[in-house]
This record gives C-alpha cells, sequence and structure tokens, in this order.
C-alpha cells in the first residue's frame, strides 16, 4: 500500500442562504475556488488522474457536478470526473476514495472536493398535485380534461420544501434537529451548554477571521454582479448565551434544547484538495502538508445520527492501537451544539464505552481547546456536501499553524452514520 499526501487545499467563503437562490450554484463555487488552486500548483490541470466531487443537492443544470467542474476548470474532455452522495460525508467521502485509488496504484493525483448550494434547494408539488398533473397531461378527451380540472383543490398547490424533506430521515422520520434533540436527552445537554457552546463557536471564528487565520484557506468569491465575497458571511461576533437564549427552541417546543442560534447555518460553499502519491511528489518537486494515516465509516441508529462521530473515531483507534489521548487536534463538524456536546459526553460515559463502543470502560474525554479551534459549522455553516471536506482541510492547516502533529477530522452523517478521517503532518515519529 502507497503513502498518500494532502499536497493543497482551498475553499470558498461559506456564504448563508437567505430569501432564494444565492450568487453561486454549486458548480460555480467549485470553480471559484478551484481555478486559483489549479493555477498555482507546479503542474498541468491535465495531470491529475480524476476529479472527485462530494454533492448532495445537485440541480438539474449541473448534472454529475465534478464532470462539469472538471471541465469548466479547464482539465480537459479526458478527464474522468464522477460525483459521491452520502448526506453529510460527501466533501469527505471524495477525499477517501481519492485516498484509496492512490494507496492502491490505480491513480498518482486526484482533485478531492465538495460543492453545495442550499440555498437552490427547490420547491416541489406535493403527491396530490403530481397526480393531478399526470390525469391532466394523460386524459384522451376534452371532457376528460374538464373533469380532472374540477378536481384540483387548494391544498394541492401547496409546494413542498426539498430541504425540509432532505433533512428529515425517511426510515425514523425524524428531522436532523429533533436527532439532536435526542441526543441531548440522552446525555442530559442543557439549553445553556448548547447556547455557552455555539457563542463559543461564532467567537473562535470571528478571532480566525479577525487574525488572518484563514487567510490561506478560503479564497475570494467574485460574482456576476461584481461583488466579491471574502469572508463566511454567517458569523456573528456578538453572540451571547443571554443573546442566544432569547430564541426559542425550533423542533420540540417549548422545552427543547435545538435553536436556529445553536444549529449549523444554511449554507452555499466548495472546497478542494489535492491527494498525491509519492511518486507524484517526486515528479512534481511538490511539498506534501500531510498524510493520511487512515479512516473509518460507522453507523447507528439514525435517530441519534449524532452520536456518529464517537464509533468511527473509536473504531479507527482501536484499529491503530491509539487512544483519544494520542490526538492533538479535533474537528467535528457541528451539525448542532447538542449533538457535539452529547458525542463528547458519549466519549466520556462507561456505560456508553462498555455497552456500544466494546470498550472496558470510558473512552477517555476530549479538551475543548483542541477542537474546532477556529470554530466550526454553527458560525460559519454547514454546505452539507462540503463540510466534510472543509474540516479535512482545516485541520491540517490548523496542525502546521499550532505544531502539531496528529488530529482527526470527524462528522456525523444523516441517516445513521459517521465517518472519521485520521491525518499526520509531514515529519516526525508522529506520521506513523
Amino acid at each position: 500500500m502507497r503513502d498518500v499526501y494532502i499536497i493543497d487545499g482551498s475553499r470558498t467563503p461559506f456564504l448563508k442562504a437567505r430569501s432564494g437562490p444565492g450568487p453561486f450554484t454549486p458548480v460555480d463555487l467549485a470553480v471559484q475556488c478551484g481555478r486559483p488552486l489549479l493555477m498555482r500548483q507546479p503542474f498541468k490541470p491535465q495531470d491529475f488522474n480524476r476529479v472527485i466531487l462530494g454533492c448532495v443537492n445537485v440541480i438539474a443544470d449541473e448534472m454529475n457536478p465534478a464532470r462539469v467542474a472538471a471541465l469548466r476548470l479547464g482539465m480537459g474532455e479526458a478527464m474522468p470526473a464522477f460525483t459521491v452522495q452520502i448526506n453529510c460525508g460527501s466533501g469527505m467521502q471524495s477525499i477517501d476514495t481519492a485516498y484509496r485509488y492512490i494507496q492502491n496504484g490505480t491513480d498518482d493525483l486526484v482533485l478531492a472536493g465538495g460543492a453545495e448550494a442550499l440555498s437552490y434547494a427547490p420547491l416541489v408539488f406535493n403527491k396530490g398535485a403530481v397526480n393531478w398533473f399526470g390525469r391532466m397531461f394523460t386524459a384522451k378527451t376534452l371532457m376528460q380534461r374538464i373533469a380532472n380540472f374540477f378536481t384540483l383543490r387548494p391544498s394541492m398547490l401547496k409546494p413542498v420544501i426539498g430541504l425540509e424533506r432532505g433533512l428529515t430521515d425517511p426510515i425514523v422520520e425524524l428531522n436532523m434537529g429533533q436527532t439532536a434533540e435526542v441526543v441531548a436527552k440522552l446525555f442530559n445537554i442543557s439549553r445553556t451548554q448548547a447556547d455557552e457552546y455555539a457563542a463559543e463557536s461564532h467567537q473562535r471564528l470571528a478571532r480566525a477571521q479577525k487574525e488572518g487565520l484563514l487567510n490561506d484557506e478560503v479564497i475570494p468569491a467574485f460574482a456576476k454582479d461584481g461583488k466579491v465575497y471574502t469572508y463566511d458571511d454567517g458569523v456573528r461576533p456578538d453572540s451571547t448565551v443571554e443573546t442566544l437564549a432569547r430564541l426559542r427552541p425550533v423542533f420540540e417546543r417549548p422545552w427543547g434544547k435545538v435553536t436556529a442560534g445553536n444549529s449549523s447555518q444554511i449554507t452555499d460553499g466548495a472546497s478542494w484538495v489535492i491527494l498525491a502519491s509519492e511518486d507524484a511528489v517526486k515528479k512534481h518537486g511538490l511539498k506534501p502538508k500531510a498524510r493520511i494515516i487512515d479512516s473509518q465509516w460507522s453507523a447507528l441508529d439514525p435517530s441519534i445520527m449524532g452520536l456518529g462521530p464517537v464509533l468511527c473515531s473509536v473504531d479507527l483507534l482501536k484499529r491503530r492501537n491509539m487512544s483519544l489521548q494520542d490526538i492533538e487536534l479535533w474537528e467535528l463538524n457541528e451539525a448542532f451544539a447538542a449533538q457535539v456536546l452529547g458525542c463528547l459526553a458519549a466519549f466520556e460515559d462507561e456505560k456508553f464505552g462498555k455497552e456500544v463502543l466494546g470498550l472496558p470502560g470510558a473512552a477517555g474525554s476530549i479538551d475543548r481547546a483542541r477542537l474546532n479551534v477556529d470554530g466550526g459549522a454553527i458560525a460559519m455553516g454547514h454546505p452539507v456536501g462540503t463540510s466534510g471536506n472543509r474540516i479535512v482541510l482545516h485541520l491540517v492547516n490548523a496542525m502546521h499553524r499550532l505544531g502539531l502533529k496528529r488530529g482527526i477530522a470527524t462528522e456525523c452523517i444523516g441517516g445513521g452514520q459517521g465517518g472519521a478521517m485520521l491525518i499526520a503532518t509531514v515529519g516526525g515519529h508522529h506520521e506513523k
């Protein structure tokens, strides 16, 4: 098995979805951060072996957005490209798939990314309206069309919000926010704790922006109307526990723990990571930032999907004969504050460790000072097909900045799954 290196990466600013479609489609976003990334490499775009892109909300005008993006990026007609979809894990799955191609010797250079424009999530007809249109189009006579016309009811005109259905699990029929409420109840996460965590996420991101810590990671995006987007625009630096406490619970009123303020934001954004073999590193004179050590995908009850990071991280660490204490930095995607806090509590819970994780006791604890050090999805947003890619990219950059060697990027996945990736910065005994 060959070593696989992370060479470089970039992302767009994450733009909060507001009233209607945003300035960029998923492919627009992928091109905005992809073009400068490719231009600064010492090899040609055509030197890649393939392109893999995570995207959940694929729009009709951009079927297989990976291929559309590859062509718009000037990578050539001969460039294979495909799109992966595993809900919130799609952007990490693109990296993992590229990792396997290179590790097995099939490829040497792969561009792996994630792109999502949730502001483009569709409004669709409900089933009653679809059936009515079906009867209208298949009517063979004028009288049949007239008779069908009078079966139209006002309720049929009520649209179905595609994003709302997409964020509802089809097996347990719980919205993702409701699954966070389940996790909060399991581990007694309070509303105040959730709001404290959310406020800290905003403050950490605001500090990172102010200090320029994301400047090498975030590439400005230029809209057709000339407007330039330079930073994640969902951050609220003035967030406090007091201001967040004024918001009403969204999913379980009146006593629920999950609000709009302590949940990830609906957002548009894209991210790319370049992966290379050692042969490609030598051939092109590349300077790797990190090496992928291992990855793990695990699954659990969809009603507690938020605990996915616990299962996959522990499964990965057990396979490597490592513990939580061996990990110096964590990126855990913030779907919901209550969900992140639930994961931290699950790691520390002896019963959960024994009965669910197969350990002799609790897995251990994660120092909050080493978790999402520059804020997370609560502050910057969660473009679902992109987030897994972003957390890997940022983990690598943050480890370099802080002089750390080993980190894990992990996330929960709608449908009851979790993904984790173990990364080591290049150099030193921690690599292996």
